[in-house]
């Protein structure tokens, strides 16, 4: 397993690193490809199979407007992403009242369609908007290596060292010994990356940026596994060999993001 998951990873690197050299459409496509699968991915993990619309017109709503919002942040329209959840928003409601009748589950499904679209496309639209800044090829490297040093040190912190489980009603295997090496690889591969490449950063607010984003990381981590147990599923996919699906490679990254553009745009 861990060396499919190697194997896998630096498979993917060269990709990963060309688009994001790239930027502008080949990291937006980038982003809305990832999208496209992570709705997907999470629609098969919360949608109850016995729903009627889980195929119907709340999906290919979702697949249309999730993409669009990726390609409003690729145009820095950001009245534009706002425009789109609030959309999707009301064609759901419109579409629920029309299947009401028929369909037990249908504001149930319209609220997990609704929270997939803020979880997923929203919250990835500040990946592109980082990479659509000042530096931003830079922010984006910075961002990825601190959240993949967490996802990492917390793994094999927690395999050695892990005794006092950190959420076991939510995932059994993570452990505060774990947690606390995470957000320490997040400072130390953080801080390495400043130095050599965002020297002009001060250390204090850094080192506060470091945490908070690897803090943030975490939660995405374990909001994602709360979805997978609750619905009895191990994997959010099967695309990736070792790692599962896209959003089990991406979780942290969701909600690190948002924390990133942040202090970039308004504290550093």
């Amino acid at each position: 397993m861990h060396l499919k998951r190697w194997i896998t990873a630096l498979t993917a690197l060269p990709f990963l690193i060309f688009l994001i050299y790239k930027g502008g459409i080949f990291f937006a496509m980038l982003i809305g490809v990832v999208c496209l699968i992570g709705l997907c991915e999470y629609f098969r993990i919360v949608f109850n199979p016995k729903s009627k619309t889980i195929s119907g017109l709340i999906l290919v709503l979702a697949v249309f407007l999730g993409p669009l919002i990726i390609w409003a942040a690729y145009r820095n329209a950001y009245d534009l992403i706002l425009g789109v959840v609030a959309l999707n928003l009301i064609l759901s409601a419109l579409f629920s009242l029309s299947q009401f009748k028929s369909d037990p589950f249908i504001l149930e499904n319209v609220a997990k369609q609704v929270q997939g679209m803020t979880y997923i496309p929203l919250l990835l639209s500040f990946l592109v908007l980082i990479r659509n800044g000042t530096d931003g090829m830079t922010w984006i490297f910075f961002l990825l290596c601190i959240v993949f040093a967490g996802d990492i040190g917390a793994f094999y912190t927690g395999r050695r060292w892990g005794n006092h489980k950190l959420c076991p009603s939510v995932s059994p295997g993570k452990t505060i010994e774990g947690s606390l090496g995470g957000l320490v690889s997040n400072v130390g591969i953080g801080g390495i990356f400043k130095v050599f490449f965002l020297s002009s950063l001060s250390w204090g607010t850094s080192i506060l940026f470091f945490l908070l984003v690897g803090a943030a990381g975490q939660v995405g981590d374990l909001f994602e596994s709360e979805f997978k147990r609750f619905s009895g599923v191990k994997d959010s996919g099967v695309i990736l060999p070792g790692h599962g699906g896209i959003l089990d490679r991406i979780d942290a990254l969701l909600f690190a993001a948002p924390v990133a553009y942040l202090f970039k745009e308004y504290i550093f």
